[in-house]
């Protein structure tokens, strides 16, 4: 009997070994383990035996069955560590070859222009901040001290949300000021800020679309005034059109959120067709500002008794346009190639104000 459990794991050990496949090693493990193979077989027979043959042949019989299972799980491992291999090597994408130049991809100058900006006032003290595109009336509109029959509020210039259940709408931001709105209310002065982002407003021309981009400024602490203003955006327009002077020009106007307010011009020349920023006899409307407005400070619980500020607003899309020297705000939105590998920057053009802004 010896010798019958010798010669059967014998060969079943070499169809092991011999199984080419998966498949091909279950089929051996049914032969060999099942409920009618040659070990199940033999393990029946302990039955008919005596209890001397029992105790002789029980333990050799378990060690087969042992061996022989033992054998089965490291022929799957080897068997299903090939299969896998195999697989990979069917399935594998070479990604050693070098990228076609006419598909590589580009920076857009939108982009490229919020992280130039970024750079600047981030080495000026500022920090970024965000929020959301969908608004509340209260942070769009009323903390603003935007009265109820401005212009701004009309469907015709703002875009509205369908009503909720207690009747309220939701609006997508018409400026990015909602963010100093909710800066204030979050956090106590000093705040020095920039809040970049995508804003929205019915109109479509070839200087406006209906979505697009701003960044706006703000400052709160005691003793803020005009001059701090003044200085802030001199050291930004000359850094950010890389000249080594500005001269501005601000005249009043009104916005309901500051006062007194300004429109600032940038002293420019308009000779051979294009715009030259820090000389000439020209003036060119660049952005608006002015202190912040007391009502507004009362609306975000800060005293304007204590507290003062200066705020700022611009949109980056004219400030790319003005800088690289394009004519169309609608090509900013159209994914036309062309137009992406002629304006687009490379992935590594990363704006620094000690290596340079621009390419």
């Amino acid at each position: 009997m010896q010798e019958q459990i010798s010669a059967l794991k014998e060969d079943i050990t070499a169809r092991i070994d011999a199984a080419s496949d998966l498949a091909a090693l279950e089929d051996i493990r049914v032969a060999a383990l099942g409920k009618k193979g040659s070990v199940s077989e033999l393990m029946k027979g302990l039955g008919r035996m005596s209890p001397e043959e029992r105790k002789e042949m029980g333990p050799a019989l378990n060690s087969l069955k042992n061996d022989v299972a033992d054998a089965i799980t490291a022929r799957k491992d080897v068997l299903e560590e090939a299969a896998l291999d195999a697989r990979l090597k069917s399935e594998k994408v070479d990604i050693t070859l070098p990228v076609l130049d006419h598909a590589a991809g580009s920076v857009h100058p939108i982009s490229q222009v919020m992280d130039e900006i970024a750079e600047i006032f981030a080495s000026l003290g500022f920090d970024v901040a965000e929020g959301p595109d969908i608004e509340s009336d209260f942070h769009n509109f009323t903390a603003l001290n935007i009265p109820p029959e401005h212009p701004a509020r009309q469907d015709h210039d703002t875009f509205y949300l369908k009503p909720d259940t207690n009747g309220d709408r939701k609006v997508l931001r018409t400026h990015t000021s909602p963010v100093q709105i909710r800066t204030m209310l979050s956090k106590e002065p000093p705040i020095r800020i920039i809040a970049p982002g995508r804003t929205y407003r019915s109109d479509s021309d070839a200087t406006h679309t209906p979505m697009f981009h701003q960044v706006e400024g703000l400052v709160i602490d005691r003793d803020t005034h005009l001059g701090h203003l003044k200085g802030t955006l001199e050291a930004f327009l000359k850094a950010f059109f890389e000249v080594d002077a500005v001269t501005l020009r601000l005249r009043p106007s009104y916005f309901p959120f500051t006062e007194p307010s300004m429109e600032v011009d940038v002293q420019c020349s308009f000779e051979g067709g294009t715009v030259k920023i820090g000389d000439g006899n020209d003036w060119l409307e660049i952005l608006g500002s002015g202190m912040v407005n007391p009502k507004v400070l009362e609306a975000c619980n800060l005293d304007p008794n204590v507290y003062q500020g200066f705020a700022f607003g611009c949109g980056i899309d004219r400030l790319a346009m003005l800088k690289y020297g394009m004519n169309d705000l609608r090509a900013f939105f159209d994914a036309d190639l062309r137009w992406l590998k002629h304006y687009g920057f490379r992935a590594l053009d990363l704006p620094t104000i000690a290596g340079g802004l621009s390419r």
